[in-house]
Formats: structure tokens, sequence, C-alpha cells
């Protein structure tokens, strides 16, 4: 009986691993985003319950407030969170790559009220008939804590972030966890001066 729930945790956690790298693939998450599609998946539910699964939601669901965020973690280490959008303005066009929607440093495990916020959470806001814009989260484990030293710019510009070159800037490596939703312009998002 134990062999079987050991095979079984097993499967488990290998169907999530490749649940994170089928999507990030079928999406061109990679190589769009990041060059290496995490294996663990971070689990993210926003207020009424609504779960991120690399499914399409609405900015009504996403703008009022940050999701509930969680991953497998080691409690004595550090992790950097990061929401981006690849997918400004449009998916088809996107010269402003990527649109930064936050980013967190310094978490000590899990728990995002230790990390130190270099730019606080911004939902979902597609201008409208640019379709459907991919918010993605990706979670790294640092090698110890880490001195950003571009904080003003990156709270003041989230305009062209790479998340992929701030990683290599700060020795995060590749993502360990990761996840994300779709979603496009409704009418809760404010509009936009041309």
């Amino acid at each position: 009986m134990m062999l079987l729930n050991i095979l079984i945790i097993g499967f488990s956690c290998s169907s999530m691993a490749s649940e994170v790298v089928e999507n990030f693939k079928a999406e061109s998450v990679v190589p769009d985003v990041v060059d290496v599609a995490p294996k663990a998946k971070i689990s993210l539910i926003y207020p009424g319950n609504k779960e991120v699964n690399f499914n399409e939601l609405t900015p009504t669901v996403v703008r009022p407030q940050q999701p509930e965020v969680k991953w497998e973690t080691d409690p004595n280490k550090f992790y950097t969170l990061s929401n981006v959008d690849p997918d400004a303005p449009s998916r088809a066009t996107p010269t402003f790559r990527e649109i930064n929607h936050w980013l967190v440093v310094n978490i000590n495990g899990n728990d995002l009220s230790t990390g130190q916020t270099l730019v606080s959470y911004r939902g979902s806001g597609a201008p409208r008939g640019t379709g459907l814009h991919r918010y993605i989260f990706l979670v790294f484990e640092q090698q110890g804590e880490i001195n950003v030293t571009e904080i003003q710019n990156l709270a003041n510009d989230v305009t062209k972030f790479s998340i992929r070159k701030f990683a290599q800037k700060y020795n995060l490596g590749n993502p360990v966890a990761g996840n994300f939703y779709l979603a496009q312009w409704d009418s809760s998002v404010p509009e936009r001066k041309q």
C-alpha cells in the first residue's frame, strides 16, 4: 500500500509538472518570456474563488486586488515573484514587451509580506481591440537576498521590462514555478488616451 501511495504522489507531481511545461509551450511562453518552463505550478486564486489555471479570466475578476499566491518552497530560502504581460500592445505586435505587472523580491518562503515590492500589483488592462493577452506569473529561487539597483526605474517605467534579463542580472536561474491566465479588454479597463 505504501508503494502505491508513493507511485500515486509521484504520478501526480509528474502530471502537474508536465501540465505547466505543456501550457507554457502551447502558448509560446517558452520562448517569448523564458527559455525553460518551470516544473511546478503556482497556485493563484482571485477573490470569489476564481482560480488561475492556464484559463481565460476577465479584467473585472483580476483588477480589484492581487490573488492569493502559493507555491512549494523552502522556508529558509528567498524567492522572486514576477507577473508580466508580453503582449503589449497586442500579441501580434508586442512592441512594448513586456509590461511589468508585479515584481516582489526577497520573499521568505512564500510569505509575500516578507518580500520587497519593486512593482505593485496591477491587474489586466489590455486595450480595447487588442485580443487576448497572456498574464504570466513566475517564481525564481534566489541564491540569497538580492539588492536591486534599479528600483526607481522599475516602479516608474513598467514597459519594455524583461524578466529574462532581470533573472540573468540577479543570477536567479530558471523559474521554479509558474502559471498564467489569458485576458482581453472588458468594460472595467479604463479607456486609454491615444
